[in-house]
């Protein structure tokens, strides 16, 4: 900001918000006389939004604002360009027109700790008017919803979209936050990064440029052999599925090793399987505990296997397993990828809580291992400093038995073909949400309709065709 003149940051927010504003309402029967409502507080989000309603109003629109705090507080620039503009600041109760746009300008990233009584009566008005039909825009965030961690403790604004300023914030990607915020577009306003971001956002692009893709001297081998311990007796599909998934991914060799071998041969031939873990040859990473059960049998190949210095992915049953022996995980050479939804996380590392990002960190901190924290949006967490991601590709319908079982043979192809294992996780996630999205275009969402979509997903997101 040093090198900006007073008030310059202010002024591209503003006309950023301004272009968007002018877009939706060009988009729903034109900016002359459409009727406009802000919800001002006293920072700068609130002078971000009256400066840009009276950009607004400079085009004809009736733009009023409404003040969450005293009107002494309220941006005193702002409001002077919007009566200049004539806008008017009024009462919540002079407003009578149900408004085609309401902006939130009451907190932005300096707020913490929920909307104050005033605010939260504005919040709830702001509701009242989006179930009539209004569309809510929040500036840079939803006001009530923590910047760093997306949680919300009380009331809080659900925008249909949030126009971000020089970067995505993590509370509107994580928790309750990534819930409220709507579409959320960024918008450039020149500002430079010096510290790495707490948080990437994974996108086809970074996908692309990480998978995997076999030369003309690769062989089945060099591309990669994955091994597949899952499923037994009592749950074959569980083998199925994550053999399945991995055979989407870019590794030239699946093994499997288990009782559920003569389901998976019928299912996918190209799988060379085996009765063991002893028994299935050399692999490059190993995928373990879908479908596996708890027993002393299950309990000793996800021993062995983690006793190796090879890549492991362990998920479900093999989650449960080593909840009670985590110096398995602790005490490993090789990397691991855990993939627990909330209810795994819990036996492995405590409570979730609202803070998912600090979670999945403090976990794979604790373990050693990458977390690979399964939801709405999923988080991956390393052991090491680097930024985490979180994947918001997938849809809510993802939430069905048998799915988080084809996701992790996709991260074990992913090991197995040499990807890193935070990316290998993200990377995955993300494919995995694709087909997920695919499959509820398609109809109802269970496991066997998601793997069936996976390779277009593939194709689609990491070979960009």
């Amino acid at each position: 900001m040093a090198p900006l003149p007073s008030g310059g940051l202010m002024r591209r927010a503003a006309a950023g918000l301004a272009r968007r504003l002018i877009s939706l309402l060009a988009d729903s029967g034109g900016v002359y006389g459409a009727p406009v409502v802000l919800l001002v507080g006293g920072g700068d989000n609130g002078g971000d939004a009256l400066f840009a309603g009276a950009t607004l109003a400079r085009r004809g629109a009736v733009v009023r604002a409404v003040a969450g705090v005293q009107d002494e507080r309220v941006h005193r620039g702002g409001l002077t360009a919007l009566t200049a503009a004539g806008g008017r600041l009024v009462e919540l109760g002079d407003v009578r027109e149900r408004p085609a746009l309401v902006v939130d300008g009451l907190l932005g990233i300096g707020g913490h700790g929920g909307l104050r009584p005033d605010g939260a009566r504005l919040a709830q008005a702001a509701e009242a008017w989006r179930a009539d039909g209004s569309l809510v825009v929040a500036v840079d965030l939803p006001s009530g919803v923590e910047p760093d961690t997306g949680e919300v403790t009380g009331s809080a604004v659900t925008a249909d979209l949030t126009v971000a300023f020089g970067s995505y914030k993590v509370g509107l990607l994580v928790g309750e936050g990534a819930l409220r915020a709507g579409l959320v577009e960024v918008v450039d306003i020149g500002l430079d990064f010096a510290e790495p971001p707490a948080l990437r956002l994974v996108t086809a692009d970074a996908v692309r440029g990480w998978w995997p893709h076999p030369g003309p001297t690769d062989d089945k081998y060099t591309r990669g052999v994955v091994g597949l311990a899952s499923g037994s007796e009592q749950y074959p599909g569980a083998a199925i599925l994550s053999t399945g998934g991995a055979l989407s991914g870019p590794s030239g060799y699946v093994r499997y090793a288990g009782a559920a071998r003569d389901a998976v041969r019928t299912a996918h031939p190209e799988v060379v399987c085996s009765p063991t873990v002893a028994e299935a040859g050399r692999v490059q990473a190993w995928v373990v505990g879908s479908g596996l059960g708890t027993d002393d049998d299950a309990a000793e190949a996800v021993r062995r296997i983690l006793a190796t210095d090879l890549p492991v992915v362990l998920d479900a049953d093999g989650l449960t397993i080593v909840s009670k022996r985590l110096d398995w995980v602790r005490e490993r050479e090789g990397p691991t990828v855990l993939t627990p939804h909330d209810r795994e996380f819990e036996r492995l590392a405590g409570e979730v809580g609202p803070d998912r990002l600090a979670a999945a960190r403090r976990a794979a901190s604790e373990l050693g291992a990458t977390v690979l924290l399964k939801g709405y949006r999923t988080v991956i967490a390393g052991p090491d400093d680097a930024p985490a991601y979180v994947v918001a590709a997938g849809v809510p319908e993802l939430a069905t038995a048998g799915t988080g079982d084809v996701l992790s043979g996709v991260v074990g192809s992913l090991l197995a073909g040499g990807l890193a294992p935070a990316e290998a996780a993200a990377a995955g996630a993300f494919v995995h949400g694709t087909a997920g999205r695919l499959a509820a275009e398609a109809g109802p969402v269970v496991a066997s309709r998601v793997l069936a979509h996976l390779p277009d997903a593939v194709r689609r997101v990491a070979l960009g065709h």
